[in-house]
């Protein structure tokens, strides 16, 4: 059982399983919470995200629902998602699985969650023939980078410019899957 981190809420437990099509009411809603909660962890803004139709939605979850190329996991309590983590194939690195979208509703933050979805992302990485993880942070975003050292990440000392807004860097973490 998940109980809430400050003791309050009664034990709840949240189903981590792949992304499936019939999904993608839920996957927009929790998309456009991450994006409203934390913008500059993704790579699209949430007007963007809004403008989106259902039906994109829909095509876009049933791509990430089969396949060994990219994943998406989702943390299902009943009702709406409460955490979501993807995995892509690395282009040009076949052993390694990149870690991305990670995000936990701040309710259920500090449950144990964020590590069920990276599991599972590191589960599916390794049937898949990709023995390591890879995700990348913006710099200065020290939550972020101490769960996922607790989560046995690393710090390569990589930097990369963010993708999206040039004043940001973001460094690479890589654990085994």
């Amino acid at each position: 059982m998940t109980s809430m981190p400050d003791g309050s809420g009664p034990a709840r437990r949240a189903e981590i399983r792949r992304v499936r099509p019939r999904d993608a009411a839920r996957m927009r809603a929790l998309r456009l919470e991450m994006l409203a909660d934390s913008p500059l962890a993704f790579l699209e803004t949430l007007a963007d995200a809004a403008a989106r139709s259902h039906t994109d939605y829909t095509a876009r979850i049933a791509s990430v629902s089969a396949g060994a190329g990219t994943a998406q996991f989702v943390a299902d309590p009943g009702g709406r998602f409460v955490g979501h983590a993807g995995g892509m194939a690395a282009p040009g690195e076949p052993g390694l699985t990149v870690v991305y979208a990670v995000y936990v509703t701040p309710h259920w933050r500090g449950t144990g969650l964020l590590g069920d979805l990276v599991d599972a992302v590191a589960a599916w990485s390794r049937a898949c023939g990709r023995p390591e993880l890879m995700l990348e942070v913006v710099v200065g975003n020290d939550r972020a980078c101490r769960a996922y050292r607790r989560l046995g990440f690393v710090d390569t000392g990589v930097r990369v410019p963010h993708p999206t807004v040039p004043a940001l860097t973001e460094l690479q973490m890589r654990r085994p899957a």
